[in-house]
This record gives structure tokens, C-alpha cells and sequence, in this order.
């Protein structure tokens, strides 16, 4: 059945497809540069999220030099597995529910966004809540008296708790409210404050613990079993950024050119992460050497800087580094998500107040509180991931070989490239369902506790290969079409 001529543009689009926000960017006038994609990686990586995983590896027994060589094995996985996405999205220029249509179809695109979105808007209430927990400690050092703010609770925060919270929450929902142009303006301003800061948090260290740190915790891993922990420490780096690997064509969709995307990506991923690695060495080696404690986040060294103001400095850095972090991965994924779902009712704007509205709603302080609800939940969700992109990069890379007929990805028409069945490409659900499962199954049950750190390779490598063995081959357009006569300006 073709469309209904209510449904379609005066561009033959579909209104339930294609939106200003959704559709492809003009190659002219693209404004993400190199050092754009440097600074995205600059926040990113230095998250408290992240340094409360790198600080953890120091306690689990790793010791200086194993910690490095596992950031420097991931850091080369992920800048090859991040240029093939990267350049995904500068190629064709649509954000990741539209790119996902091209492997599930123009209805089944919606289950990997919904996916996608699902984790981001839940770490975007749990990012937002560690940033107001330091900016919360930063209060009462400043106003002592606000202490007395935490003895009165409200559906599990406090009050100096909600007051924090609430005031980044507005702060993250005004600078979205400026669409994708003004994330990157604050991603390029926050990136040189973070690493100067981290830098200096670490000399500082290193100066108090007289030039010297402890090189493990006393119980290091040894053999066999030491190579193993290392791969699986740089198994779930990757993991963390399973995330951002999927989605990144939301980013380099505005890209100059693929080389920016490619020398932002290597000065921001091997370069960036091992200089981040090195920062958790020094204070995980310099605070055990100090006193025999192994620190899991660098907001507890943070609060223990005895001057005033390098802790004003110091924590204030803290919270534009996690905001800077929330808007990158945990807002546009969700926002496009949402305009994905209601083109003709949502716009960029205002899919980042509802997205903002639901992390508040679910109470994420209690979700992050309880190990159960983050592991089983969120640690469902994530081992999904990797499932989608195994089959996203298959169906693009191994089997189109790049050729997208982008036009195409926005219309319901039932001979379009993209229709498959309804809308829906049973190849690609025949391949997510069984990996899906494999990869949550070997994810949360505590049997396979000893590979579970290898759920997202295993769960995209079955799907890659289900997806190219499975019958009923896609069909492949012969020559790219680009998506210029419907494209919008770069923003």
C-alpha cells in the first residue's frame, strides 16, 4: 500500500520520518572540526564515571603498568571501531535513528534507538546526580551551615541534595534548549579547563607523595591470570563506550570532513586515554603510598585539597567536565531518539525537556544507590548494544559497502530500498533476538561471571555473522544517493 498523500512533503518524504531535526545536513557548511572531535573525546573520557571504573582496576589488583597497557589496547579497538562509525555519519549525514533504519528499516529502526535512548536518559539522572553531589560538597565547604540542609530527605535526596540537582538539571536543559551548535561551544570551552585541572590534581599528588607512587596495592596479579584481567579491563573500557560508538554519526553527521573526524579521534582516543591513564596511576599510586587507601573516585582526592580555593577551582571543574559529559552522551542520544518517535510533535528542544523530565522522574540517586537495579537494568540494557551495532556495521560496511540511497530513509514507500516488510527488515530481528539474548544471558547470570566483561564482543560478533548468513539478502542500491536535495543546514 503506498502512503497517504496527508503523510508525505511536498518533498516526497514521509512527515512520520522525516523532521528538520532528523533529516540529513547540507555538506556545505559542516562546522565539527578535528579539534571539535578532540574535545568531545577530552570530556568524555575524564568523567567521574570513568575514573571511578579506572581507580577501581587499582583496587581489583592491576598495577601501574597492567592499567596502561589495558587503556592502550582499548584505546586502539576503539579508534578503529569509531572512525567506521564516524564516518557513517559523515557519509550521509543522519543521526543514528535514521541510520539504523538502513540495517532494521524505516520501522524497525525505532527498537536500537529505543535501546540506545533508554540507557542515556537513566545515566543522564545518574551523571547529573554525582555532579550534585560534589557541587553539594562544595556548598557546605563554602557555607557551612548548609549542612543542616541534609538532614531532611525527599523520596531519597536530600534537601541541599534536590537543591544541587535541580539547579544542573535546569543548567543542562537551558544550554540543549540551543540545539547541537551549543553543546559543541561548551564542549570546546570545558575540554582545556578539565585536562589542565586533571593535570594538576595529579602533580599535586605526585609532589605530596614525594615523587614517587606505589606501582600496585599489594596484591598484584601474576602469570596467565594477569594477561586475562588486563584484556578483560580493556573489554570493558570498550564497553563503556558501546554507547558512543553506536551513536557517534550524531556528532560527525556536522563533521567537516572525515579527516577531521580521524585526527580528532586519534589525538582524542590512543593519545587522550593514555594521558587519562596516567592521571589515575599517579593518584591511585600516590594516595595508597600516602596512607595505604586505595581512592575510587577522583571527587574523595578532590575534597581533600586543604586550600579553598584550588577546591573551589578543582570541584567546579569536576561539574563542568560531567556536564559537558551528559550533554555529549546521555542527551542527544535520547533527544533524537524522542523526535525519531514523534517527528510531527517533537522538535530538538523540546525532546531534550521531556528526555531531561524522565531522568528526573525515575529518581535516578535511588537507582544508582542500588547495585541490583544498575546491574541487572542497566547492565541489561548495555549488553543489547552490542548486538545492534554487530549488525549496523554488517549491513553497511560487509554487505552495502557504503552504498546508502539516503532519500530513501525517509520514505514508507513499499518499493523503497529501505521498506523491507512493513517497514521492518526480519533479517536484522532474526539476528538481534538470539545475540540479544546470548549477550544479556552471559552479562547477568552469575555462571558466566568469568567472560561477562566480553558480553558486547560476543553479543555483536554472533549478530554480525547471524546477519550475513541469514536469508533474504537486503536489497543494495547499485551508486549512493546522497540526501543533499533534503538536507538542512549544519547546526
Amino acid at each position: 500500500m503506498s502512503q497517504d498523500v496527508s503523510q508525505v512533503s511536498a518533498t516526497g518524504t514521509s512527515t512520520r520520518l522525516y523532521s528538520p531535526d532528523l533529516a540529513p545536513t547540507k555538506k556545505a557548511g559542516r562546522n565539527w572540526s578535528g579539534y571539535s572531535v578532540f574535545t568531545l573525546w577530552a570530556n568524555d573520557v575524564h568523567s567521574l564515571g570513568n575514573y571511578a571504573f579506572a581507580l577501581g582496576l587499582f583496587a581489583l589488583g592491576l598495577g601501574v603498568w597492567d592499567i596502561l597497557a589495558a587503556f592502550l589496547l582499548a584505546s586502539l579497538f576503539l579508534f578503529g571501531l569509531l572512525s567506521l562509525s564516524g564516518y557513517m555519519g559523515s557519509k550521509t549525514g543522519v543521526p543514528f535513528p535514521v541510520m539504523s533504519r538502513i540495517a532494521f528499516g524505516v520501522k524497525g529502526a525505532q527498537l536500537p534507538a529505543m535501546i540506545r535512548g533508554g540507557v542515556a536518559i537513566a545515566w543522564f539522572g545518574i551523571q547529573t546526580y554525582l555532579a550534585a553531589t560534589v557541587l553539594s560538597a562544595l556548598l557546605k565547604a563554602l557555607f557551612p551551615g548548609l549542612a543542616s540542609w541534609e538532614q531532611t530527605s525527599v523520596l531519597g535526596l536530600s534537601v541541599l541534595g534536590w537543591v544541587s540537582f535541580l539547579g544542573l538539571w535546569v543548567i543542562q536543559v537551558l544550554i540543549v534548549s540551543f540545539g547541537m551548535d551549543a553543546i559543541r561551544k561548551y564542549v570546546e570551552l570545558a575540554a582545556p579547563a578539565v585536562l589542565i585541572t586533571m593535570l594538576a590534581l595529579a602533580v599535586w599528588m605526585f609532589t605530596k607523595a614525594d615523587m614517587s607512587i606505589a606501582m600496585d596495592a599489594g596484591n598484584p596479579f601474576t602469570g596467565a591470570d594477569r594477561w586475562v584481567h588486563i584484556l578483560e579491563a580493556a573489554a570493558l573500557w570498550v564497553v563503556i563506550y558501546g554507547t558512543f560508538v553506536l551513536n557517534f554519526c550524531d556528532f560527525t553527521r556536522s563533521a567537516k570532513s572525515n579527516r577531521s573526524i580521524n585526527l580528532g579521534n586519534l589525538v582524542g582516543i590512543p593519545v587522550n586515554m593514555l594521558f587519562f591513564a596516567g592521571i589515575v596511576v599517579v593518584l591511585s599510586g600516590a594516595q595508597f603510598k600516602l596512607d595505604g587507601r586505595v581512592v575510587t573516585s577522583a571527587s574523595d582526592i578532590v575534597q581533600t585539597i586543604p586550600n579553598t580555593f584550588l577546591l573551589v577551582l578543582a570541584s567546579l571543574a569536576l561539574i563542568v567536565l560531567t556536564v559537558a559529559v551528559n550533554l555529549m552522551a546521555n542527551f542527544v542520544a535520547p533527544v533524537y531518539t524522542l523526535v525519531n518517535l514523534f517527528p510531527r510533535k517533537l522538535n530538538f528542544r523540546r525532546a531534550g525537556v521531556v528526555s531531561a523530565s524522565i531522568g528526573l522522574v525515575i529518581l535516578p540517586w535511588n537507582l544508582y544507590n542500588n547495585p541490583v537495579v544498575v546491574n541487572y537494568f542497566l547492565g541489561g540494557l548495555g549488553a543489547l548494544l552490542g548486538p545492534v551495532f554487530g549488525i549496523v556495521m554488517a549491513d553497511y560496511w560487509l554487505i552495502r559497502k557504503t552504498r546508502v540511497h539516503v532519500p530513501h530513509l525517509y520514505t514508507e514507500h513499499p518499493e523503497a530500498t529501505y521498506a523491507y516488510r512493513k517497514g521492518i527488515n526480519p533479517r536484522a530481528v532474526g539476528a538481534f533476538v538470539p545475540a540479544a539474548a546470548v549477550a544479556v544471558i552471559i552479562a547477568l547470570v552469575p555462571a558466566f561471571a568469568g567472560i561477562s566483561g566480553f558480553s558486547w564482543f560476543i553479543g555483536a560478533l554472533l549478530a554480525a555473522l547471524l546477519f550475513v548468513v541469514l536469508p533474504g539478502r537486503p536489497t543494495v542500491p547499485e551508486e549512493d544517493v546522497d540526501g543533499e536535495d533534503i538536507a538542512v543546514p549544519s547546526v
